[in-house]
């Protein structure tokens, strides 16, 4: 590929995930190290030049946004926490757009997509983010749909749902440039021995989460998950997985120890939580999005199942 390194920027948000900052910058520090010699150059930079903190309060010093790409061949956005919640940033969105025009590959590693998306840059592109922002993003651009995987590499776009899938991104990226021997060489450096593919899953499956193993029960509370702002009723849902309502409800009873209407109430709820932490919806607006009839609904049910008002855990 060159003797020349390839250059991969950093734009590291306060408070970025530090795990999927490491997954990502380690193996490329790996590969020089392996090669003896500079295969992979990173700089890394914020809009908040010099010391830049880290989810775990630790600190990044980095260079002010570029103004020019200066030889970058990618430049990523690194955030973690609610990347929703930031004030748009002017001058990231900018820089992003700028460095784009000027067809350096952006890319994007937890809740990066969400700022990539806020600047424009997703639009008819294949992309993923980090499935605890997936529903706010969705919510605030129903144009834009995120793929619930590990990574997508999508022509000039890269993105990554973050945590460890990083570590899968880079062994990619070496792979394409280096071959797979050399890339299987640099996940041994870090006991990476199971190397998932861009598609895997970011999340564990249902029968994980749940523990349930019956295949059918497995079934129904999949496709809860999947009809959160439009809730099917008792007879759709047993409609759907083939069975009588009586049988329904006695796999709830048996299995879960509770019943399909209270799962299900759960299940929205904590969709609601999500869109209260992470999105500038109004509350009736996330009401509507999980399936409430309004406002008044939607508090209610908040109120009994946590003991307070929706509007106290945005205040929070």
């Amino acid at each position: 590929m060159g003797s020349e390194p390839y250059r991969i920027g950093f734009i590291l948000v306060p408070g970025f995930a530090l795990m999927s900052f490491a997954s990502a910058v380690e193996p490329l520090r790996a590969a020089n190290l392996l090669a003896g010699r500079s295969l992979y150059d990173v700089r890394f930079f914020s809009s908040h030049s010099g010391r830049v903190s880290a989810s775990t309060g630790a600190h990044v010093d980095a260079e002010p946004l570029p103004r020019k790409p200066d030889g970058l061949d990618a430049l990523f956005v690194v955030a973690g926490g609610d990347p929703a919640a930031e004030n748009p940033d002017p001058a990231l969105f900018s820089c992003l757009r700028r460095m784009a025009r000027w067809g350096v590959t952006i890319g994007g590693i937890s809740g990066g997509p969400f700022l990539l998306a806020a600047a424009g840059l997703l639009a008819d592109r294949r992309f993923t983010v980090h499935w605890e922002h997936a529903s706010a993003l969705m919510e605030r651009w129903p144009d834009l749909h995120p793929e619930r995987v590990r990574f997508v590499i999508d022509r000039d776009r890269i993105t990554c749902g973050g945590g460890v899938a990083p570590l899968d991104l880079m062994h990619a990226i070496i792979e394409s440039r280096q071959g797979s021997e050399f890339a299987r060489s640099v996940s041994d450096w870090y006991l990476h021995t199971h190397v998932d593919a861009p598609a895997s899953p970011q999340r564990s499956s249902i029968v994980e989460r749940y523990r349930v193993h019956h295949k059918v029960l497995a079934a129904v509370l999949e496709k809860m998950e999947h009809a959160i702002e439009k809730p099917l009723s008792r007879a759709d849902m047993a409609e759907f997985a083939g069975i009588s309502e009586r049988h329904l409800d006695r796999l709830f009873a048996t299995v879960m120890q509770s019943g399909f209407q209270k799962e299900y109430l759960k299940m929205r709820l904590e969709r609601a939580r999500t869109l209260l932490r992470q999105s500038p919806m109004k509350i009736s607006e996330i009401a509507l999005a999980c399936g409430f009839s309004g406002s008044s609904q939607f508090a209610r049910a908040w109120r009994a199942m946590y003991g307070e008002s929706p509007g106290s855990v945005r205040k929070s």
